[in-house]
Formats: structure tokens, sequence, C-alpha cells
């Protein structure tokens, strides 16, 4: 299995030398496209992509020059940044190079389901053995709160923050996962 992932890897990132980006270029598009508004800091984005802060840090500059990315004040800590793709990032993200991936992953039916969910596991697993955060799904972690707040569907039970549908289904930095049955 380690050498079929190391196979798929490879292959992968030679995609990702595509229309002017390099694969950590395409990495930090895909991953602001996914996260959640507490989610899209530099530091954020290195947990998640397990590099260094440098490396995004270039990363981060190189996607501004191009115009692929912007930033914005955090409203709670003016301090902090955060980053946001602006509609060229959109756009790149179109004509993502993976989507030829996705795409021949479809043609497994519910294989992919479950090869979703068990290399899902061994990232979970990867990521807990070395320290790092454990990312997910917002709708999926303890600290959601689902229905009945107003004009909001939901509520984030760590921040109390109002949360929107389509903020429930992008990846948090501040994910717990559910205890193991």
């Amino acid at each position: 299995m380690t050498s079929l992932v190391d196979r798929l890897g490879r292959a992968v990132h030679c995609l990702q030398f595509a229309d002017g980006l390099n694969p950590a270029q395409w990495a930090v598009l895909r991953y602001l496209d996914r996260a959640n508004r507490y989610s899209r800091t530099p530091t954020a984005i290195s947990e998640y992509l397990g590099t260094t802060r440098g490396t995004v840090s270039q990363t981060i500059k190189a996607l501004e020059a191009k115009g692929m990315i912007g930033r914005e004040t955090n409203g709670r800590d003016r301090r902090a940044v955060l980053l946001k793709l602006t509609r060229e990032g959109k756009a790149a993200l179109e004509n993502d190079p993976l989507h030829c991936v996705a795409s021949v992953a479809g043609m497994l039916g519910d294989e992919l389901d479950e090869a979703s969910r068990f290399l899902d596991r061994v990232v979970d697993c990867l990521q807990a053995g070395n320290g790092s955060l454990g990312f997910g799904m917002c709708a999926d972690c303890t600290h959601f709160c689902r229905n009945g707040f107003g004009a909001e569907a939901h509520r984030c039970g760590l921040t109390g923050d109002p949360l929107s549908v389509a903020d429930s289904t992008k990846i948090c930095v501040n994910y717990d996962a559910p205890a193991a049955p």
C-alpha cells in the first residue's frame, strides 16, 4: 500500500506544474477554497499541509503577486491576517489539474467512499502521531450546534458565532472529533 500511495503522490505532484503554478501554490488555493473563516490563516495552512511556515509564507507572497489571493484583517484580532481567494484564484481552481484525478476516482463508484474513509483514517493517525492539529468538517465537529438560530442556520459552540449552511461544509482548524462509539 505504501508503495502505491507514494506512486500516486508522485504522479499527482507532476500534474500540478500547470498554468504557471507549482504544487505548493495549488495546495494553498485548494485549502483556502475548503477552509472556513477560522482556518484561513498562514499558520493553519502550514498545519494542514504539513509544511513549514516559511514555505507557506513564500507561497502566499507568490500567490498575492499573481493576484490569486488577498489579505483581510481578522475581526476578532486586528493583528491577525485572514487570507481569501480572489476572483482570479477562484478562476484558477476551475482549471485545477487534479480534476482529472477526481474524474478517474469517480469511476470507482462505491469503492471510492470506502477508499476515502480509509485514507482519511490513515491521515488522521499520521497527524495525531506527529502532534499535528486534526482538521475536519465543521458539521462533524463536537462544537457544531445544529439549527434553530434565526437567520443563520447553525452556531459554533466554541466561539458562539453563527454558521451558515455553507460554513458548515468547510474544514476547520478548531475541529474536535466526536468520541468513538
